[in-house]
């Protein structure tokens, strides 16, 4: 069971027991943008309730995992249409770090600010060779509303999360292995989800 393909994101139950959820915009490096966040809004929590889902994997297509908020369609919001879309993608990862499934992250290529806000989320992380972290906000004089700056820190201690927000770097994923962001290195890496979700 899946949404219509031309979704910004589809939810496919490819196995008994587990969901994925595609980001498939990769024409746009899979922004979680108003329409993804929206869409994820409100047909996610009607999976996390069906006790037949005991896993959800979270993954993207091409080279790319998820690239956070669209910054052009950002700056087109108001103080109050702003605030909504923090507030509502907060309330979504907040929904994902507490579901009662097991979630995972399948980190297919690059993953970035809110994309990489969305994996902390997530219970496990496991990545493909080629896949890229940032958190780019420092470029952009932002600084992310949905939950990383309380994420990182607690996963892969307060320096080393500081020196990521502060510099906007980009680390390869042996080096987000070894500094504990990610769980697994894996390829190909929803293969290696998958062998993860049946752990359940």
């Amino acid at each position: 069971m899946s949404v219509p393909t031309n979704s910004a994101v589809e939810f496919v139950e490819i196995v008994p027991s587990v969901l994925l959820v595609r980001f498939n915009r990769s024409d746009e490096r899979n922004p979680l943008s108003i329409t993804t966040i929206t869409e994820l809004s409100e047909s996610l929590p009607g999976w996390q309730n069906r006790d037949n889902i005991k896993a959800i994997i979270f993954t993207g297509v091409d080279d790319v995992f998820a690239s956070g908020a669209n910054i052009r369609e950002l700056t087109r919001l108001d103080v109050a249409a702003a605030k909504h879309f923090s507030e509502l993608g907060q309330t979504l990862l907040n929904s994902i770090a507490s579901a009662r499934q097991k979630t995972i992250a399948a980190i297919n290529g690059y993953c970035i600010g809110g994309g990489l806000d969305l994996a902390l989320a997530c219970d496990l992380r496991v990545a493909s060779i080629n896949a890229k972290f940032a958190h780019p906000g420092a470029r952009l004089g932002i600084i992310t509303g949905w939950g990383g700056t309380q994420r990182l820190p607690r996963l892969i201690g307060k320096p080393r999360a500081l020196e990521l927000f502060a510099t906007a770097k980009t680390i390869t994923a042996e080096n987000a292995l070894r500094i504990g962001l990610i769980d697994h290195l894996a390829d190909p890496v929803l293969q290696a989800s998958l062998q993860l979700a049946a752990g359940n």
